[in-house]
């Protein structure tokens, strides 16, 4: 008999044996499945990724990868869930650990797997151990089933008579099958955050990471676009959506395999970070989250935005404040006198809480600008005689709630605190110090440097329990890598800092449940579903210009509710109306850090009469169905629509950028509505005086007529906008 004739029947009896013996695990959603099976060799497999089959029986006729080997066996090889190095994977690993006898070989096999019904759908534990050497990891999937997004994160231990080297520790491994894939990825700077990139990707690596350890977003956005076949747009095509839970260096991998296969790597960034594992400790990996639709990016962001309204924003189904921040109106130039009036502009003005920002403390070195006074958390004597209570009073008195300006994870060499514990900063002992923004990092790897950056907040609150939000400001990535407290251990540094971080923020929330705080990084170096367990919100740039906001919202409202994004009305770019920075803004969680009394009568009168519309509409912008209308990628305009749940109320927000000179204008077809129900169209947030030339206002269409027809929103002029109101 030939050759290829005994391959042949050996796989066909493999084949039979593999359909007898196999063991489906369905991570399950109801748009979104992921596949598993146990290989008769006892190893895990990812057998499927994508939109459910409509019988899950089906499911057992997929079978992973088989092929006979050059002396005539029959092998198994298929994507591994969790890949290992030193084993017969040829790509890049999930996981790659040095044992303590100095093998670097890894084999997983299946042990076990358990089921579990979760707060919004189920958990998937998956346990899996190495044959030869005591190593145990346990991959956990949990699957939200209404919102189709799939959360996974891994567990790696060992009972090794010495510790072991881990090398590698992804947070999961997926893939696609064969096709063509488009990623989109997004740069950042200060003031130039969200910027998109898109590639095809081709056989071979694409990482993206950061290096930075805190403010580690800066430069490299922590959430990435997977087009597969064809660029998705806004409405149609098949798009994934991924992003990972952590506050440091992180990293991700896209890999095109010699099938054409596309394999996903999502990690803590491993870089100055092999990490000793002792004998019974636990290694748990940060989340990664994700979701997926065929039906474009649009659908896949209100899959994300539901989900993390309702699983994972710290407090996502509650409230918002409005507020009234002092620093573009006084930098760090105020006392207690001046900040009482500002508290009365804030209520004049109809925001629920004034915001104190950055200059209020030290004493021995006043905080007089960036160069003195980080770490020293008493408010300054000279400017504030009567203290933080004082200032609670005053806004109190004002009607206006108070929220106070915070960056306890930082110092400068200028101050009190720095005198005492330079043990506490991250500092090299024996090369010249380089300071970013006049300031270093404080170790949080330490617990006794925890202890005291909780006890910033503690202290603040305990002497102020009306205090009712924190801006907590992180300024400086790290610098002169070194820890005085791990010692010998200081590639344990990136990974000990970020959890003595959430430390600190799990032990603020335990104790002040109902505090809002907003998470702010020199702008937007903190964006991340971790921090965001902990924050009510994040500081999407300092870049408050109305033009490059639209541009930035549009990017980072693909993975985050717009409940969780700041936006303040300000003085950059004085050439903008105060009606279009106020329009932008009003789009996200409204806020106002300006000089009101600079403003006209009419602009005033405006801005008052448009917060009391947000306050009105919060619930519908904040908390409906986001849908982006027309990028300003793409075209001179922008518009974006919400629509509540019971799609009986909506409100489109439209832009006009720098319109070409009679360029012809566009009916805009709104999304979202029901389609039988018929809507009054009223323009709001209109100046004083002046009536809506909007041919619409006023007007009843059903929704039929205004998601396939539309209407004419747009204009010629620059810098217009425009406001409607759908009931």
């Amino acid at each position: 008999m030939k050759k290829t004739t005994i391959i042949a029947m050996m796989l066909l009896l493999f084949t039979a044996m593999a359909s007898a013996q196999k063991k489906t695990i369905r991570v399950a959603t109801d748009n979104l499945d992921l596949v598993m099976q146990v290989a008769p060799n006892g190893r895990l497999y990812q057998v499927y990724l994508g939109k459910p089959l409509i019988d899950a029986a089906d499911y057992d006729n997929i079978k992973w990868n088989v092929y006979a080997a050059s002396d005539g066996s029959v092998c198994t090889r298929g994507h591994e869930v969790y890949a290992t190095s030193g084993s017969e994977e040829f790509f890049e690993p999930a996981l790659a650990i040095t044992h303590a006898d100095g093998n670097m070989s890894t084999y997983l096999y299946y042990q076990s797997h358990e089921q579990r019904d979760v707060e919004g759908g189920k958990e998937t534990i998956i346990r899996l151990a190495d044959n030869k050497y005591p190593i145990n990891v346990t991959l956990h999937y949990v699957a939200y089933t209404k919102q189709s997004v799939i959360k996974a994160w891994t567990e790696i231990s060992h009972v090794e008579k010495q510790p072991i080297c881990l090398w590698r520790y992804a947070s999961a491994m997926l893939y696609m099958k064969p096709n063509t894939f488009y990623l989109t990825s997004y740069h950042s700077d200060w003031a130039r955050e969200g910027q998109p990139a898109e590639e095809m990707l081709l056989p071979g690596k694409r990482v993206i990471d950061t290096k930075l350890g805190s403010r580690a977003a800066e430069m490299t956005a922590p959430y990435f676009q997977i087009s597969i076949g064809n660029k998705a747009t806004e409405t149609d095509g098949e798009v994934m959506l991924g992003t990972i839970g952590w506050t440091g260096n992180f990293s991700f991998t896209f890999e095109i395999d010699n099938v054409g296969a596309l394999r996903i790597i999502p990690a803590i960034n491993s870089y100055a970070s092999e990490y000793s594992l002792k004998a019974g400790e636990v290694f748990t990996t940060p989340e990664f989250i994700f979701t997926m639709s065929d039906k474009g990016i649009g659908n896949a962001s209100r899959n994300m935005h539901d989900w993390a309204r309702l699983y994972q924003v710290n407090m996502g189904t509650g409230d918002r404040l409005t507020l009234l921040n002092n620093w573009e109106n006084t930098a760090f130039d105020f006392d207690q006198k001046s900040l009482a009036e500002l508290m009365k502009d804030a209520k004049d003005l109809g925001v629920d809480m004034f915001l104190l920002d950055d200059g209020w403390f030290a004493n021995k070195y006043p905080r007089k600008d960036d160069h003195a006074g980080l770490g020293d958390w008493e408010a300054t004597r000279s400017k504030l005689p009567e203290g933080v209570p004082g200032l609670v009073r005053d806004a109190k008195k004002a009607g206006v709630k108070f929220g106070i300006w915070v960056e306890p994870e930082m110092v400068n060499p200028k101050s009190e605190l720095f005198e005492k514990h330079p043990d506490w900063v991250i500092m090299q002992p024996n090369r010249d110090t380089y300071y970013y923004r006049n300031q270093l990092v404080l170790d949080l790897s330490n617990p006794k440097v925890q202890d005291f950056v909780f006890g910033v907040i503690d202290r603040i609150m305990t002497e102020n329990p009306e205090i009712a939000y924190f801006k907590w400001d992180c300024n400086s990535p790290i610098t002169n890598i070194y820890s005085p407290y791990l010692g010998k251990n200081q590639n344990h540094l990136y990974i000990e800092h970020v959890r003595g971080v959430y430390n600190v923020f799990s032990r603020v929330k335990a104790k002040y449940p109902n505090l809002p705080m907003m998470l702010c990084s020199g702008g937007g170096a903190r964006m991340d579903y971790e921090a965001l367990k902990y924050f009510t919100e994040f500081w999407c740039s300092d870049n408050t210009d109305p033009y490059e906001r639209l541009y930035m919202q549009w990017s980072i409202s693909k993975f985050f509710p717009v409940k969780a994004m700041g936006s303040h009305v300000t003085n950059w770019n004085k050439k903008a109306s105060v009606k279009f920075r106020t329009d932008v803004c009003s789009s996200c969680k409204l806020g106002f850090d300006i000089d009101l009394k600079s403003l006209s009568a009419d602009e005033y009168k405006f801005m008052q009469e448009a917060v009391a519309n947000y306050h009105r509409l919060k619930p519908v912008i904040l908390d409906g169905d986001q849908y982006r209308l027309v990028s300003p990628y793409d075209t001179d305009h922008c518009a974006i629509n919400y629509v509540s749940a019971d799609k009986t109320q909506a409100v489109v927000f439209a832009y006009d950028l720098h319109p070409r000179f009679r360029e012809p204008q566009k009916a805009l077809k709104l999304q979202g509505l029901d389609p039988t129900r018929k809507y009054t169209v009223t323009e709001i947030n209109l100046e004083p005086g002046k009536v809506s030339q909007a041919e619409c206002n006023g007007k009843q269409y059903s929704g039929d007529y205004l998601m396939n027809v539309g209407i004419d929103v747009f204009t010629a002029d620059e810098g217009a906008s425009h406001v409607f109101e759908l009931k």
